[in-house]
């Protein structure tokens, strides 16, 4: 039986680019446009409404930017990943994509093909990053985020920043991971998926969703894209086998 189509949102304010964009998706049988949204409140109401399986967001929407809708669009349709589909290569944008839990961020002049390849692998639960992001990446996780505003000294305030915004640790924090662990966190930061890893190594996959659990723990990181980040800042000779 034919698993069920991939259910899309797509969420931009140019209409030929939206119907460019479907008649696209809808080349793939497992791609399915289920609505689309041209201003964040259409996709915050769309979003709820349709439960879509991904949320294509652009990041220039009138009077808004993608990224500031991120949290709320995440929050009506909980189960959907959300990829940005922008022109936008700042980091500061990238920065903000990523840590409210955004599941990638692309760049509009992309070919058709890593669009889609992306769109699925997304769905399979990986980070996807446009080509000739990477170093973009590393800049959004080493700089700090914008500082909070500062309260009162009576007003004790918790530390509400999500650990995803934390930045990667020391170099040294890699001596902690062992040889199994090593080889898996420069898998990761070539992109591979767990299902991929499991097949090269020759282990279950359930065994290296183990292993990338406990490299996450020792690194005291909270995603594949922080591990991604931190290994490939490495030199082969400074994660030995």
């Amino acid at each position: 039986m034919a698993e069920a189509a991939i259910r899309i949102l797509l969420v931009d304010d140019h209409s030929l680019f939206r119907r460019g964009l479907r008649a696209l998706l809808g080349e793939h049988a497992d791609l399915q446009v289920a609505g689309e949204a041209d201003d964040a409140g259409e996709a915050l109401r769309l979003a709820q409404e349709l439960a879509p399986d991904l949320i294509l967001l652009d990041n220039h929407l009138p009077g808004v930017h993608g990224v500031d809708a991120i949290d709320e669009l995440r929050r009506r349709a909980p189960s959907a990943r959300v990829v940005m589909l922008t022109v936008s290569e700042s980091v500061d944008d990238l920065r903000q994509a990523l840590r409210p839990g955004a599941s990638g961020y692309l760049l509009k002049n992309c070919r058709a093909d890593e669009l889609v390849g992306a769109l699925r692998r997304a769905m399979r639960g990986e980070t996807v990053i446009g080509a000739g992001l990477a170093a973009k990446v590393m800049q959004a996780f080493d700089a700090p985020a914008p500082p909070a505003a500062v309260a009162p000294p009576s007003a004790a305030v918790p530390d509400a920043r999500p650990a995803a915004a934390s930045a990667p640790p020391p170099i040294d924090a890699t001596a902690t991971l062992s040889a199994r662990e090593r080889t898996i966190a420069r898998a990761i930061a070539q992109g591979a998926s767990n299902k991929h890893i499991a097949r090269e190594l020759g282990l279950a996959e359930a065994t290296v969703k183990a292993h990338v659990r406990v490299i996450l723990r020792k690194l005291g990181l909270a995603s594949r894209v922080q591990v991604a980040v931190l290994a490939s800042r490495l030199e082969a000779d400074r994660l030995p086998d």
